[in-house]
């Protein structure tokens, strides 16, 4: 719009005429936004805000006398403040250049005066500690004319040919120098240490392979040897399969051969020797059952006869008493007692007849043991008491 004026983000509007700025200032001060300016009637002019920098080489006395070269760098730049503004536009708006150089001087003063308060050594090792009270001396300064500065760096330090900042190296150097060899010697060491350890390792390594390499070889040749057996092997063992199943069943046929024989002779014959046996001992005992039968038959006839023929053997043993002298003392009762007597003789007979028959008498002795066959002994006791008295018998 026509007018209507608006500063860049580093930048800041200086407006000129009408009223004036705060503080009595002979300007406003616009930044970050726009103002409608009148035509003709006002005047706007821009004051960067930016980083600037100052380059500052100047050669300073230390404390002990000693010149130094040092070169330093400054970053610096216009406060955001309306006072910084005001006071940066004032000194510095129709020239801005010149606040670089007017940076660089005011540093430069500063840094001769504090680097001459302070040994080589302590230059050289407390940089930091240089900027810092470099920058603590120029804060007020800076604020007046409206800057600030961010940094303060030093460069460089040189003492150009003097050679003490070489000299005060020198045992420095020759400790790093010593310390580098060290290190140098012990890389060494070690690098030849890693050498021979790779070395041995790779010896190691390359005799491992070899035994690998050497089963490997004899596992091969050994699946190929049972490789190249393994027809013959599984050749072997059918046969040996087939033998054994043949064996097998040869055993089975004699088994079931021997079997058949039993069932076919052995049982046959038992059972025939059985049956032998049973019909011998049957015949046996038939025959022993006859035998005895007749033995029982030929007794029962033999006893029938003996009884048949009784009364006449004691009818002749009676006969034979005829012509005897018989004195019977004891009257009726030594009479019964001679009939009873004959009767047992008789039977006397007929047992020793029965035993004759059967092999021995009725003592146990054989026939032609007996002495007085065919005599008849009465048995008479040679003296009987009775009422009548004693009967004798001659």
């Amino acid at each position: 719009m026509f007018g209507y004026r608006v500063p860049a983000p580093d930048e800041a509007m200086l407006i000129s005429g009408g009223r004036r700025g705060l503080g009595g200032a002979p300007f406003r001060v616009v930044t970050g936004h726009g103002k409608f300016v009148i035509p003709f009637f006002r005047k706007t002019r821009f004051l960067t805000l930016s980083m600037c920098e100052s380059e500052v080489t100047e050669t300073c006395v230390t404390r002990q006398g000693i010149a130094l070269h040092v070169r330093a760098v400054i970053a610096f730049k216009v406060g955001n403040d309306h006072e910084s503004i005001i006071n940066a536009g004032q000194r510095f708006l129709s020239d801005q250049e010149q606040m670089s150089v007017l940076t660089g001087r005011i540093f430069a003063g500063h840094l001769r005066a504090i680097i001459g308060s302070m040994t080589v050594e302590e230059i050289v090792t407390e940089r930091q500690k240089l900027a810092a009270e470099v920058l603590d001396t120029s804060k007020t300064e800076m604020a007046k004319i409206g800057l600030i500065v961010d940094s303060l760096q030093i460069q460089s330090i040189d003492d150009g040919d003097a050679g003490y900042i070489d000299a005060m190296s020198a045992p420095h150097k020759a400790a790093i120098q010593r310390q580098a060899q060290i290190a140098q010697a012990q890389a060494t060491q070690a690098s030849v240490e890693a050498e021979q350890e790779a070395a041995r390792k790779q010896a190691q390594y390359a005799r491992q392979t070899a035994i690998v390499k050497a089963e490997y070889s004899a596992e091969v040749d050994r699946a190929q040897a049972e490789a190249a057996q393994a027809g013959p092997l599984a050749q072997a063992h059918a046969q040996q399969e087939v033998l054994a199943a043949q064996t097998e069943l040869a055993q089975r046929q004699a088994k079931l051969r021997q079997q058949q024989l039993v069932s076919e002779v052995v049982k046959p014959a038992e059972a025939e020797a059985e049956r032998v046996r049973i019909l011998a001992a049957a015949e046996a005992q038939r025959m022993k059952i006859q035998a005895e039968a007749a033995a029982s038959y030929d007794r029962v006839a033999l006893d029938r006869m003996l009884i048949d023929q009784l009364p006449q053997i004691v009818k002749e043993a009676a006969g034979g008493l005829a012509g005897a002298n018989v004195n019977v003392l004891n009257g009726a009762d030594g009479l019964g007692e001679i009939a009873a007597g004959l009767v047992s003789q008789g039977l006397t007979i007929l047992d020793s007849v029965r035993q004759n028959l059967s092999g021995q008498d009725a003592d146990g002795r054989r026939p032609e043991e007996n002495k007085n066959d065919g005599l008849l002994q009465l048995p008479v006791s040679k003296e009987k008491r009775s009422n009548d008295g004693p009967v004798d018998v001659d």
